[in-house]
């Protein structure tokens, strides 16, 4: 059996198809990285196996220790309540190790540019294109910090205006920023979805980003997302990270 701790990327699930779908490839590029590594997903709602259901086959399998990533991009409810109250509820023979969520990062950034450069944006005139960072909200006020933050970061690395939107709970809506970005003066305006997977948040992204000259798709199974799994994960090995079960 293998000394390290097994990867439990745990995600939200979605009745919308495309949700698993994705995920699946993006844990697919995971275990192509580390093929030693044994990975497997669950999910807290809608698809199956169940977080509760992947962690009971764990133990039977004789599996002691877990790192439980949350497939999320932000610090809100999922990963500081939902998540920690499923993990406890996990058969008492396994020790669980809860990883950081993915963002902030760079290689998130860098993944965005990707999607951007992939929807047709080249780097010439990115300091005449404005880029709406669309996330899907929260009513968590540190998830709205953290998405303002990193619209400063990145505008700072050339682009004429970075400005946050939210598909729920927080505004602006994708809409207002598209067009806050043209009453800027901004030649071209870009949406980047700063969400994991399709479904009916980043749907309502892509609606608002109408009038947008180029709207980058999801992250998804981008290279630099499978990375951020991996750093969380051997961060979560660390003895400093706090234990949840027995």
């Amino acid at each position: 059996m293998s000394q390290h701790p097994v990867l439990l990327v745990v995600a939200h699930g979605s009745r919308d198809p495309r949700h698993a779908a994705t995920v699946h490839a993006l844990v697919r590029r995971v275990r192509a990285a580390r093929p030693q590594l044994r990975v497997e997903t669950g999910f807290l709602d809608f698809n199956v196996p169940s977080v509760p259901g992947v962690l009971e086959s764990l133990a039977a399998d004789g599996v002691r220790d877990v790192v439980a990533l949350p497939l999320l991009l932000t610090r809100a409810f999922h990963a500081k309540a939902d998540i920690p109250a499923v993990l406890r509820q996990a058969p008492p023979g396994l020790r669980i190790r809860q990883a950081d969520v993915l963002g902030p990062s760079p290689l998130l950034t860098a993944a965005l540019e990707r999607r951007l450069h992939e929807a047709g944006l080249g780097p010439a005139g990115k300091s005449s294109t404005g880029v709406v960072l669309a996330s899907a909200g929260s009513s968590d006020p540190e998830a709205i910090a953290v998405i303002a933050d990193i619209a400063r970061e990145w505008w700072r690395t050339g682009w004429c205006a970075v400005r946050p939107a939210f598909a729920s709970a927080s505004l602006p809506r994708t809409e207002d920023a598209v067009r806050e970005l043209r009453e800027l003066g901004c030649a071209r305006v870009a949406v980047a979805p700063y969400v994991l997977a399709p479904g009916f948040l980043p749907d309502r992204i892509v609606r608002g980003a109408a009038g947008a000259d180029v709207v980058a798709d999801v992250l998804g199974a981008a290279p630099e997302v499978a990375r951020v799994l991996l750093e969380r994960y051997d961060a979560a090995r660390l003895p400093r990270v706090t234990a949840l079960g027995a």
